[in-house]
């Protein structure tokens, strides 16, 4: 436990408070707001958007991610088909941001790093969350 411990410590992975792995970057052990999907049916959780990117290049796998815009719940879906994304809807756009505190991404970043339906719900996002700093990045055209 003592190697988990210092791993944790290190923000290498996140354990919840009775010592079992909650994360570890990119994956959530626990229900997330991205949900991964690979081409054989293996289904898992990402931390933020930025992780579930990764995860394509990461597994050299097709894959799935669907996730839910955080202003007005509209579904989000980007598919890696050959390491080509295809998202839905085409506006999608990423809010990259962070809390100005210390502490495990988890908790600093984790929760501001995320899918938006467009440009509008992104800015509306940031607005009720002033607390976060971050930009809006677009994901180049489809």
């Amino acid at each position: 436990m003592e190697v988990l411990a210092e791993i944790d410590r290190e923000d290498f992975l996140t354990l919840d408070d009775g010592g079992r792995i909650r994360a570890a970057y990119p994956f959530s052990a626990v229900s997330a707001p991205h949900r991964l999907r690979l081409v054989n049916g293996v289904e898992a959780w990402a931390m933020c958007a930025i992780d579930a990117l990764r995860v394509a290049a990461m597994l050299h796998q097709d894959l799935t991610i669907t996730s839910r815009d955080p202003v007005d719940g509209g579904p989000i879906t980007v598919a890696f088909t050959d390491g080509t994304a295809r998202w839905e809807p085409a506006e999608t756009v990423i809010f990259a941001g962070q809390r100005a505190k210390t502490g495990p991404a988890a908790t600093v970043c984790c929760d501001a790093l995320n899918f938006f339906a467009d440009l509008s719900t992104a800015k509306a996002w940031a607005r009720q969350h002033p607390e976060v700093h971050g930009r809006i990045t677009s994901r180049g055209k489809p």
